[in-house]
């Protein structure tokens, strides 16, 4: 957070609240203020909160209406839902949508500080330049790697300037999600963000959609047409996939950054383009100008400030949060849900991702579909995703048997940050008792025998993890 800002702790259990502060202190947090459910109102009053962590408050009602409230006294403050899997189940998902951000209780390192570096970068650019953002922008560039935060960090240090950007990366990686922070961060924020996409549209049309013509300029030109350069005035423009510009389109894009003034087509009018631009593009660029391809004093004039957008296999550590948020959308759209297993989360950060975050969410729509509410295990994803000696059905594993296969397949990929194994290993018992219990018709007896364990041993770890309320579980 900012120097002069505080970070609101609401927590209504005093045991949790001095958890919680512990932690934000051992990360280096020292301004924090805590109160309960109750005593938000009071506690609003103070204009040094930079944002808000909102803990349990009893009855999930009780959440609600403190969550309503904070939003309806300050629209803009980001606030950071901590909830635990019991919450979780019992609020209403629509609600989520409208938070900064969510943060899963036990609390983890890579989630908890994901989120609050994000919302120090929301108050300091708010700060700064004052006036509304788009909270969609501050949750959509998640993560927590080298990688994301050195583009955050270029994005805090140039977004205010008209310096020309060029956003580099494969396919699939959020090169638009950065251009449209960029544009948010800036003081143009209140004008046109206009994306155009150079690849999509054909070399003899682009002229016209960039500047616009005049009526009669041509066959079909019945009446005069702004183009996006006049549509984005005052604003930013985008010119996503700038590799795939004809030769010929190049050559006028490059006067227009030059001299910043252009001709609609069949007009002598000169207009002034007041255009921030920011390119894009997933080809190299340097190997294009080689091969002829792509104009050599063009590329110069876009390479004032390059931002590289990083492939998803060099953020492995973001692949649960991006997995987290790209559910919450999915929720939020009612469209489904779905949760995955420890197991699959980690087959999914051993896979390559060629398509990056655009096939996460491609294989997230398809999971949604095929198991809807479920729980995916490593047996459920697509056989691409699947590391090797995954292929076993879960009904052939039992609890022992499955542990025992887990060094060989995910020694490799443990996460930089390390892991809490004991959470981890607590994680995927639950998991595998729940599967039991399925497959034993909520039957303890049978289940215990699919676990290889006493029947007494499990109702005592469905007691462990509260498991022993479902109406289903029966102890026959």
């Amino acid at each position: 957070m900012p120097e002069a800002t505080a970070l609101l702790i609401v927590e209504s259990d005093q045991n949790e609240a001095q958890k919680f502060s512990a932690i934000l202190e051992f990360l280096g947090y020292n301004k924090l203020m805590r109160c309960d459910c109750g005593g938000i109102g009071a506690a609003l009053d103070n204009s040094t909160i930079g944002a808000i962590l909102l803990g349990g408050c009893g009855e999930a009602d009780n959440l609600l209406n403190t969550f309503d409230y904070i939003k309806q006294q300050n629209p803009d403050i980001p606030v950071i839902l901590l909830l635990t899997k019991e919450t979780g189940r019992l609020i209403d998902r629509d609600f989520v949508k409208r938070a900064f951000a969510i943060v899963n209780v036990p609390l983890t390192y890579v989630e908890l500080t994901d989120a609050l570096h994000r919302a120090q970068v929301f108050q300091a650019g708010k700060k700064r330049k004052g006036g509304n953002f788009n909270l969609d922008l501050f949750r959509s560039l998640v993560g927590n790697s080298r990688g994301v935060r050195n583009v955050r960090q270029l994005i805090e240090q140039v977004a205010n300037s008209d310096a020309t950007v060029i956003i580099l990366g494969e396919s699939g990686t959020g090169k638009e999600v950065v251009a449209r922070n960029l544009h948010y961060h800036s003081s143009r924020r209140d004008k046109p963000f206009v994306p155009i996409n150079c690849g999509a549209i054909p070399g003899d049309l682009l002229e016209s959609e960039l500047f616009g013509h005049e009526k009669g300029a041509f066959t079909g030109a019945f009446s005069a047409r702004q183009g996006r350069f006049e549509m984005a005035e005052g604003g930013t423009l985008f010119l996503d996939e700038i590799g795939d510009m004809p030769m010929t389109m190049q050559v006028k894009l490059l006067r227009v950054l030059q001299e910043r003034t252009f001709e609609r087509i069949g007009g002598t009018k000169v207009l002034t383009a007041d255009v921030r631009v920011v390119a894009a593009t997933h080809r190299n660029l340097d190997e294009m100008i080689v091969a002829g391809t792509f104009r050599e004093d063009l590329y110069y004039r876009l390479q004032v400030f390059p931002i590289e957008m990083p492939p998803l296999r060099d953020r492995v550590d973001d692949i649960p949060l991006l997995v987290n948020e790209l559910i919450a959308r999915v929720e939020h759209e009612k469209r489904g849900s779905v949760r995955f297993t420890p197991e699959a989360t980690m087959a999914l950060c051993q896979y390559r991702w060629p398509g990056n975050v655009r096939e996460l969410s491609n294989l997230l729509e398809r999971l949604v579909i095929m198991f809807p509410y479920g729980l995916v295990g490593v047996q459920d994803l697509p056989e691409k995703f699947r590391p090797a000696g995954s292929l076993l059905s879960s009904k052939q594993v039992n609890f022992e048997q499955h542990l025992a296969p887990m060094e060989p397949m995910f020694s490799s990929r443990l996460p930089r940050d390390g892991i809490d194994l004991k959470e981890h290993i607590s994680s995927l018992e639950c998991s595998l008792i729940k599967q039991a219990l399925e497959e034993a018709g909520g039957i303890v007896a049978h289940a215990a025998k699919r676990l290889h364990m006493r029947r007494t041993t499990l109702v005592e770890k469905l007691r462990k993890y509260g498991l022993q309320r479902s109406e289903s579980v029966s102890e026959i």
